[in-house]
């Protein structure tokens, strides 16, 4: 396939690009400092501005998917609007984990534990995720990964799930930079989650 990462070059968007170029698929890594988007076989680096639509579709145009690792910063409306006008079909983007339910009715953020300054931040995932279940002519899917990503190992074991928070053993919800993008990058192959979110985990 054809991929688009935006935000290629931050930690997230960089593993994403490493894994799915090695995986063989073409990769256009875009970010606003293309010097720190990581090389390799098969990704192409480019200069681009997520926040100006019509420059972003021309830079889209002809990708099979687009894989969003933007902050929230940016208007769901604004990323729409670029997608629709390059025809791109399907939109990947990375979340985070605080609109995960950790009991029924209780998301993480709810919680008395959740940092109070993510809060703003973890809040412009939410208003993302919820616009994007609004929407019927984009097939999107939204990644909410498990609430730690760490530097660790690339296991390629994880455990999925949907509005859930996914724990391990002792009751942590974690999963390793190089295995998020495993589940990311599995998922853009396998396309389980249509309009829908998921999560992973260990």
């Amino acid at each position: 396939m054809k991929i688009a990462v935006l935000g290629a070059s931050g930690r997230a968007g960089s593993e994403i690009t490493r894994e799915a170029a090695a995986r063989g698929h073409k990769v256009l890594a875009i970010a606003r400092n293309p010097v720190k988007i990581p090389g390799g076989d098969g990704i192409t680096p480019a200069s681009g501005d997520a926040s100006n639509p019509h420059a972003l579709a021309a830079l889209l145009a002809g990708s099979d998917a687009v894989v969003s690792a933007l902050h929230f910063d940016i208007a769901v409306e604004t990323l729409l609007a670029a997608i629709r006008e390059a025809g791109v079909p399907r939109l990947l983007v990375t979340g985070g984990a605080a609109s995960l339910e950790v009991a029924p009715g209780k998301r993480l953020i709810d919680t008395p534990d959740f940092p109070e300054e993510w809060k703003v931040f973890a809040m412009g995932g939410i208003t993302f995720l919820d616009t994007l279940r609004q929407v019927d002519d984009v097939d999107w899917t939204f990644f909410s990964p498990a609430a730690l990503i760490f530097e660790g190992e690339r296991t390629g074991t994880y455990r999925t799930g949907g509005d859930q928070l996914v724990t391990d053993e002792a009751g942590e919800s974690r999963i390793s930079f190089a295995d998020y993008a495993i589940a990311m990058v599995d998922e853009l192959e396998a396309h389980r989650h249509p309009k829908a979110r998921f999560t992973a985990g260990y």
